[in-house]
Order: C-alpha cells, then sequence, then structure tokens
C-alpha cells in the first residue's frame, strides 16, 4: 500500500485543489439572422429564431 512519507504542505494540496473550481465562460455564436451574440443550440432571446425557422413570438412592445 502506497503511504506518504512526508506531510502534503497546505500551498501544495491547495494549488492541486485550485483548479477543479474554476468556471468556464458560456460559448456565445452571433444569431445568423440578428447579429446579437446567443448560447450555442439555443434560440435567439432578440429575434427567436433557431435553426432557421421562428420559434419564439415576440410580442410588439410599445
Amino acid at each position: 500500500m502506497a503511504v506518504p512519507k512526508r506531510k502534503t504542505s497546505h500551498a501544495r494540496k491547495s494549488s492541486r485543489r485550485s483548479t477543479v473550481w474554476k468556471l468556464n465562460a458560456p460559448t456565445l455564436v452571433i444569431c445568423h439572422n440578428c447579429g446579437e451574440y446567443k448560447a450555442a443550440h439555443r434560440a435567439c432571446g432578440n429575434c427567436g429564431m433557431y435553426n432557421g425557422r421562428q420559434v419564439i413570438v415576440k410580442a410588439n412592445e410599445n
């Protein structure tokens, strides 16, 4: 059975664990219809288009 010869220091332990908690930025793509940024494989929040068709009908804001 493998047993460590020396105690692992706090700095070494923390630096090893530090990459576990990092968050990745969401991947954004440009909508082909309106040019706004949107999440990949999701309907556009601005125009409501997805895969070349209208899937969300936006009400007119007056």
